[in-house]
């Protein structure tokens, strides 16, 4: 390691040993001196330091690890899943024809599902929810977010009782 990278990343350990509070001043005003002529190496020291303080600001300090196996993480971690609406709640579809799918191995009933084009230009297939419907080609249906779990390929689902897609008939 060079001089200058020892000497900025004894200054971070001070600071953190001190408070993680008191390093972002001190880390700016050395970085923005303009007497230091190593830019690369500062560019190197300054990203390294950043991901201490992040990690630093991520982990409770104080904390055992005992303690944060009990408590679990500090911070959320979000598990990205792509919605098939591309975030929308809703989408409109043309309904290109209808299709009946097989589930997964311990169930056994047939869903009744429709193969729609999105106003998003996606192509899917939506399940049909409720007992019986009437959609045929070129029907308009109003599709929502929400997957079959033992039917693979359906990520969305008709709303019944919009467009061309009546609500269930109840029987009396």
């Amino acid at each position: 390691m060079n001089i200058l990278t020892k000497s900025v990343v004894n200054i971070a350990r001070s600071c953190l040993q001190n408070s993680i509070g008191g390093i972002r001043p001190q880390l700016t005003r050395l970085c923005a001196n303009p007497d230091i002529q190593a830019g690369n190496l500062l560019n190197n020291a300054k990203s390294s330091i950043g991901s201490i303080i992040q990690g630093f600001e991520q982990i409770r300090l104080g904390s055992s690890l005992q303690r944060m196996h009990r408590l679990g993480r500090p911070y959320k971690v979000f598990n990205k899943k792509k919605n098939p609406l591309d975030g929308k709640p809703f989408a409109k579809g043309v309904v290109l024809k209808t299709l009946i799918k097989k589930p997964k191995k311990p169930n056994s009933a047939n869903r009744k599902c429709v193969m729609v084009r999105l106003s998003t230009g996606k192509e899917m297939i939506a399940y049909v929810p409720k007992v019986g419907h009437n959609l045929q080609e070129h029907n308009v249906v109003l599709c929502k977010v929400g997957r079959l779990q033992d039917t693979p390929g359906v990520k969305i689902k008709c709303v019944r009782g919009k467009y061309d897609l009546p609500h269930p008939v109840k029987k009396t």
